[in-house]
């Protein structure tokens, strides 16, 4: 059996690398990773528009799409957020940052949904040459009352992470995250 169940992932490896080089919708899933450090090269407002638009595109329970997006360009805004939040240092030399926020009030589920949203910005921008990473502010308290309190977000609103955005600053390589003993087939 586990000899089969091997043969079965190395056919899959094979197919899914074939269909993977023709595929760009799976190339941005496989090929994005978390980018830390941007160059000076500025994000256009439109650019900054359509990673919130692909964030709306997301699915959302009920499609009650519980979610509010804050962009900031400022760099004072940036610097403040850096010097406060652990580990959202490298928005410092990030040109933009998208603020994902979720109403409570809205879906109890508000954090699941605002996930896909962030998800779909991360690959947006990985597809349009960006750099990006996933900085929590949920659900840290303490990061979600800084991010609210430096940025005028009122209750019940809560934000789910903050985006640092840039154009990538030297190579970065993905991780192939790939483990076959995760892969369950019919049963556990």
């Amino acid at each position: 059996m586990k000899a089969k169940l091997i043969t079965l992932i190395a056919i899959l490896l094979f197919y899914n690398a074939a269909i993977m080089a023709q595929n760009p919708t799976l190339e941005s899933i496989f090929g994005r990773t978390s980018v830390r450090s941007y160059s000076d090269k500025p994000v256009s407002v439109e650019t900054l528009t359509l990673l919130v638009k692909a964030g709306m595109a997301a699915p959302s329970g009920m499609n009650r799409q519980p979610w509010e997006f804050l962009v900031i360009q400022d760099k004072e805004i940036m610097a403040i957020l850096a010097a406060d939040l652990p580990y959202a240092k490298m928005l410092k030399e990030a040109q933009a940052a998208i603020i994902v926020i979720g109403n409570p009030e809205k879906s109890d589920y508000w954090y699941l949904d605002c996930s896909a949203a962030t998800e779909n910005i991360l690959l947006a921008a990985h597809s349009l040459g960006l750099g990006a990473v996933w900085t929590a502010g949920y659900p840290y308290d303490s990061n979600m009352n800084k991010i609210a309190s430096a940025l005028s977000i009122p209750l019940p609103y809560r934000p789910l992470c903050l985006i640092p955005i840039g154009y990538p600053k030297g190579e970065n390589k993905p991780k192939d995250k790939w483990k076959p003993a995760k892969l369950h087939l019919n049963n556990w």
